[in-house]
């Protein structure tokens, strides 16, 4: 009797029988209520039959019309055909056709049809051919939706495991590159695989990344952040570790950097470990434009990333606590716009925080037809009539709309998003200490991050610890001849989970 629990399934019993018609009255069993299981029977003579098992939208049927295979039934099926099925016979037809295995276990041939391929039950046998059948539609590869550049590839990871390997293959033509496949999820059964560059990653590296996604025990893995929170150094930081991505073009170059790269069936999302800070900073057009251009763009991300996270708190901290910072002209002007203004400037500057954030969370969501419209409408007449209301200053517009714009020159989203959250209490800080209390959260990111490591390598590298010779493609982006591939801030240790 077939019995389920949470988390697992137990069989009738371990092997399935010689008697076909005994397999398929478990397999049946198995698959109650499980109405795209396919049982096909083929009779193949008077005393003897196949069984086909397979999942209904999983396989590629053109392998029933494969010429190999219907010329094998018709002449099984011819008058004057043999009682009996030769098995090694039909086991070259099908190999002709598409790889297969052999397999006794009923468990074994239970996932491997759930997981797309077709068994072929024979009377007689005790064992059972599996065939690699795999043809579910899935999508082709595209232009990068999240990651977009003027110049560079074009090209975008699937939800297809098969066609991202293939993708980071194409680029790294080397046998070094190592890919190794793991099986998540005791329901899902999701493919994962392990990719690195045997000689460029450190084997202490490569060591940790295998055991800390062995061990990420879970029911279901729909997307690689299932992962991502299992794997991670620190779960409360609001700082990511690891790095995502869906363009081959970046995996392939963090790959001959000696890092390491997860990549999940199911989602074009590829993770990638170790990462530091400054890879938020780092756009795939970098290294595609020449480096002057690039690294005068990158200054300017990190200057729209300081005003990102410290504009709205230096207006609240200078306005409330020291207005005798500003020129007597600009803070007549401020002090004129914010009158009759009801809240302090604290409250206001939340107020208007909170809102932005509300905007541009219902522009993601909407459809995009009219997600970019509702946003910008919304923030222009919300704004104007807020300032005509009353209920906040027109500075306050201003330096909320230039904090907006700044947070979104940070190439990496995942990168972005901490700091979005730390703006809120640096507001607060800054509404009740003034500067010093600026001062004093700023001190504390910085502690907390230079607490930080990825896999064993310092969240601040190579700034904390320093290491000057690595300052090249940080703070700049060094002329390409000059830039080793490999970066040194990989040669630390890796910490233990």
């Amino acid at each position: 009797m077939l019995t389920t629990s949470r988390n697992a399934v137990t069989y009738p019993r371990e092997s399935i029988s010689a008697e076909l018609d005994e397999n398929e009255a478990m397999l049946r069993q198995l698959f109650a209520d499980c109405y795209d299981i396919v049982f096909q029977r083929v009779e193949l003579s008077e005393a003897c039959a196949i069984l086909m098992v397979y999942v209904d939208g999983l396989v590629d049927k053109s392998v029933f019309q494969s010429p190999l295979f219907q010329s094998w039934v018709l002449e099984k099926t011819s008058p004057g055909a043999k009682q009996a099925v030769d098995f090694p016979l039909l086991k070259e037809h099908f190999a002709v056709v598409r790889p297969i295995r052999t397999e006794s276990s009923l468990q074994e041939i239970t996932e491997s049809v759930l997981g797309a391929d077709l068994a072929v039950f024979v009377q007689g046998e005790s064992e059972a051919l599996l065939l690699e059948t795999c043809g579910w539609e899935h999508r082709g590869v595209e232009e990068p939706a999240s990651e977009v550049s003027i110049r560079g590839p074009r090209e975008s990871f699937t939800e297809t495991l098969q066609t991202n390997t293939s993708l980071v293959r194409r680029r790294i033509q080397t046998p070094h590159l190592k890919l190794q496949s793991v099986v998540l999820g005791k329901h899902s059964k999701t493919n994962v695989v392990i990719a690195y560059i045997e000689g460029q990653a450190r084997a202490d590296l490569v060591e940790l990344v295998k055991q800390r996604v062995t061990d990420a025990s879970m029911e279901l893995v729909l997307e690689s952040g299932y992962i991502e929170e299992f794997i991670e150094d620190k779960t409360y930081s609001p700082f990511p570790q690891i790095m995502n991505t869906e363009r081959p073009d970046i995996v392939a170059a963090n790959l001959m950097e000696g890092k390491v790269a997860i990549l999940t069936d199911g989602t074009p999302q590829v993770l990638i470990v170790p990462i530091t800070f400054w890879s938020a900073f780092q756009a795939v057009e970098d290294y595609y434009e020449r480096f002057l251009y690039a690294t005068l763009i990158r200054w300017t991300r990190f200057i729209l990333f300081t005003v990102s996270l410290y504009l709205p708190s230096l207006y609240v901290a200078v306005t409330t606590f020291h207005p005798q910072l500003l020129p007597t002209n600009f803070l007549l002007n401020i002090t004129s716009a914010r009158e009759g203004v009801p809240f302090p400037g604290v409250i206001e500057a939340l107020m208007m925080e909170f809102l932005f954030e509300g905007l541009r969370e219902a522009g993601v969501r909407l459809p995009k037809a009219v997600g970019s419209a509702v946003s910008i409408v919304g923030a222009l007449v919300i704004g104007e009539a807020a300032v005509k209301a009353g209920i906040v200053s027109s500075p306050m517009v201003i330096i909320v709309s230039i904090t907006g714009i700044a947070s979104f020159a940070i190439p990496r989203y995942n990168m972005s998003i901490p700091f979005r959250i730390l703006r809120f209490p640096l507001l607060i800080v800054s509404g009740a200490l003034g500067l010093f209390g600026i001062a004093m959260g700023t001190l504390i990111i910085l502690i907390h991050m230079a607490r930080l490591e990825s896999f064993g390598v310092p969240f601040l590298s190579p700034i904390a610890p320093f290491q000057p010779g690595q300052i090249k493609d940080v703070l700049m982006r060094a002329p390409r001849r000059n830039k080793k591939m490999r970066k040194a801030i990989l040669n630390g240790k890796p910490a233990g989970r």
